[in-house]
């Protein structure tokens, strides 16, 4: 059985042009760490926080095209009854269930609305060992410009239920596993370069949102959206200097009352 619930972001990775710079910069902007790339796995390279494993960086494959970015891996305790439902509700699979090694098995797909994901099955890899602290994962947001596609895919893939936040100028939802968010869903405005894609948006905790910022930007990153305060935190949206798209948040420093949701 899956360590995360069915449905639950249990990993997130990306594979980088040039995975030295990559792990130069998330050193320095997270904090992370590095266990030694595995040459079985083209190299793919576990990161670190506290000594608790919170992602991983692979070099690009040949013939991959692109810029870089962030994956996120959703649990579930059957990877090809869950390649089975992305089929049949829509989905198109990039990847069919391969098992990893010992490590466990994996599924990459697209949903309705054009976004990525990938599911983990696991075996001796369990996923994320640290979230919701500084230096590690606590949330992400498929940001598409299908909101209803995607509303009616994952809930028929995943055990979830869906919530919209009552606000006027932000379509937003969340999907819960039983009363816990564990997603969220939202619509891209004409804010959104028309050539951006619909993409999941992985937000890494961090100490300072501001001192983040400057150090992103000097290392090569861009700042692409705030920092802005919220009644979650202080977050914004960035760029790593080879163009993966994330977000960070300062989960301490927050402002204005929580958001009802129906």
């Amino acid at each position: 059985m899956s360590a995360h619930p069915e449905g639950t972001p249990c990993w997130a990775d990306a594979m980088f042009p040039d995975v030295e710079a990559a792990k130069s910069f998330y050193g320095e902007v997270l904090g992370w760490t590095f266990d030694s790339g595995s040459e079985e796995f083209g190299g793919y390279t576990q990161a670190r926080s506290d000594g608790k494993a919170v992602a991983a960086v692979v070099p690009q494959m040949g013939g991959v095209e692109g810029p870089a970015a962030w994956n996120l891996y959703l649990a579930t305790p059957d990877a090809a009854a869950t390649a089975a439902k992305i089929r049949d509700n829509g989905g198109t699979l990039a990847m069919e269930p391969t098992q990893v090694g010992d490590f466990g098995t994996m599924v990459t797909a697209k949903e309705p609305s054009g976004a990525y994901f990938s599911v983990w099955q696991p075996g001796t890899h369990k996923g994320f060992e640290k979230m919701g602290e500084a230096g590690a994962y606590c949330w992400a947001e498929l940001t598409t410009r299908d909101p209803a596609a995607t509303d009616a895919f994952l809930p028929a893939v995943f055990p979830f239920d869906v919530k919209s936040m009552d606000v006027d100028d932000v379509d937003f939802s969340v999907f819960q596993v039983g009363d816990q968010p564990v997603l969220g869903r939202l619509k891209m405005t004409d804010d959104f370069p028309p050539d951006v894609p619909p993409f999941v948006n992985v937000h890494f905790a961090v100490d300072n949102c501001d001192a983040a910022i400057a150090t992103i930007t000097k290392l090569g990153g861009q700042l692409l959206f705030g920092p802005m305060d919220s009644p979650f935190g202080r977050f914004a949206t960035v760029a790593d200097q080879q163009g993966a798209i994330f977000s960070i948040i300062d989960l301490m420093t927050t402002e204005g009352e929580m958001p009802s949701f129906t």
